[in-house]
């Protein structure tokens, strides 16, 4: 059994959040969420959250027991930029891209 948790237009670059997805994928949820907390970077605080309501999600169904969940996946897609402008030299502008993360978290049972 499976349950997902999706956070959508997050305002964080999706390359900054790939980073760290792999240092908890695959693992317990507990050790995963321990090592979210301790990482200093403000996506960590994102995964995180995102995390928690997907164990809440399966806090919810009664056949899941949510002491042997594991982190089966957590995928990062690139949502829509926010464009925005920078003024440079001789009357000239350049692009800024606004980058934004949809973030979805898949928690399944340990198959002991």
């Amino acid at each position: 059994m499976e349950v997902r948790a999706v956070a959508k237009y997050m305002r964080v670059s999706p390359q900054k959040v790939r980073m760290l997805v792999d240092a908890v994928k695959g693992k317990p949820v507990e050790t995963g969420l321990t090592s979210l907390k301790f990482m200093p970077q403000k996506s960590a605080r994102i995964v995180e959250k995102v995390l928690r309501s997907a164990v809440a999600n399966a806090d919810q169904n009664p056949e899941i027991d949510v002491d042997s969940l594991v982190i089966r996946n957590i995928t990062v897609d690139g949502g829509p930029m926010l464009k925005r402008w920078r003024p440079r030299a001789r009357g000239r502008a350049t692009r800024i891209l606004k980058r934004t993360a949809h973030i979805t978290v898949t928690l399944a049972e340990e198959s002991a």
